[in-house]
């Protein structure tokens, strides 16, 4: 199987979060005829080995997608499907690029599943593994290397009243979970940086009513993304302070995440996109992923990386450029060489 029909053959197992057992099987059998010994852990887990001992490089993407499956189809040098960008084609770059080492330290490729949901396959992979050094596979384009992740904070906050005519002085309960809404778009705006990465956002999702009797129920659906220096506990202490902590519901968190920009990891991907003929450029997104997890539990030299336009992610128009996939190869194969040769950075990893 070539390169591109190793990404074909992923797209083509639609693979939702939940769903993703036939894209996990189609992985497996992909890694044994790259020459990888490949088996799916408890959790459903795709994981693909080659080589021995230490240092070991992991590179950790996810093989499920959002819902909505698309035709997948190759034409004027791009190729569509769910998953192109976020994120087969890195899984799949990955699994080509990991095929070529022959060298010493062992190379480990995972599929995680539930990315898209909840993290779920990451979340059980963390405890189990050290590595000693991290790529996380997402879409930072070929010459691209993403040093940073906003934090995430997902809320329900519900609000109970009696009905009152509307010509009565007191709030309804729907202004009152108007007045809250405003109460924490003020605390946001107090925690401005001087860029998207480094502010404090909001977004409301939904808001719900409903009646029983003469009763008034309101649920109110909140995302805050966290920039570096604002925690989950910030939000949550200011939620208390409000007056809202018992009777609000956190559905999803978690921690922003930056890297060292001269890590092992980013260091290895800007030198094998150099080589490649790029000048490598530095990101720090607004979206999160599983570095934002992996990266304060292992304490290991990280990285996310991946071919693909990230704008497309989740869209109708998902595509990957095929020339830019065969780059992010490249990139790939080189930075795992690099990383694999030096035995010694497996002592020093986590202290970097």
């Amino acid at each position: 199987m070539d390169d591109v029909g190793v990404l074909r053959a992923l797209l083509e197992a639609y693979s939702p979060s939940g769903s993703e057992g036939s894209a996990v099987s189609v992985f497996l059998q992909a890694a044994r005829s790259l020459g990888f010994a490949a088996h799916a852990d408890r959790e459903g887990n795709a994981i693909a080995r080659i080589g021995t001992g230490r240092p070991q490089v992991m590179f950790l993407g996810h093989i499920d997608t959002v819902e909505g499956e698309l035709p997948v189809r190759i034409a004027g040098g791009n190729i569509t499907g769910r998953g192109a960008c976020d994120a087969k084609g890195a899984l799949a770059a990955a699994l080509v690029a990991g095929s070529h080492h022959t060298g010493p330290g062992e190379i480990v490729i995972v599929g995680a599943v539930g990315e898209e949901r909840d993290s779920r396959g990451a979340r059980y992979l963390i405890p189990r593994h050290r590595p000693d050094f991290l790529i996380v596979g997402e879409p930072s384009g070929w010459s691209g290397v993403t040093v940073g992740y906003k934090g995430n904070l997902s809320l329900i906050v519900r609000f109970e009243g009696e009905r009152s005519h509307l010509s009565a002085p007191a709030a309804t309960t729907v202004e009152a979970g108007l007045a809250f809404l405003e109460s924490l778009r003020a605390f946001c705006e107090g925690r401005q940086g001087d860029s998207g990465f480094r502010s404090l956002t909001l977004r409301v999702h939904t808001i719900d009513t409903r009646r029983e009797g003469s009763r008034e129920h309101v649920e109110i659906g909140v995302n805050l993304r966290l920039p570096p220096g604002v925690s989950v506990n910030d939000v949550l202490a200011f939620l208390k302070e409000s007056g809202v902590e018992g009777r609000s519901q956190v559905i999803d968190h978690s921690e922003a995440v930056e890297v060292p920009t001269r890590n092992d990891v980013v260091r290895a991907l800007c030198a094998g996109i150099r080589k490649a003929g790029a000048r490598p450029t530095l990101l720090r997104k607004l979206g999160t992923s599983d570095l934002n997890l992996a990266v304060p539990a292992w304490g290991c030299p990280a990285a996310a990386y991946g071919p693909g336009d990230s704008h497309l992610d989740h869209t109708d128009s998902e595509s990957l450029d095929v020339q830019e996939f065969r780059r992010s190869i490249e990139v790939l194969h080189g930075a795992f060489s690099r990383l694999a040769a030096r035995p010694e950075l497996a002592k020093t990893a986590r202290a970097a």
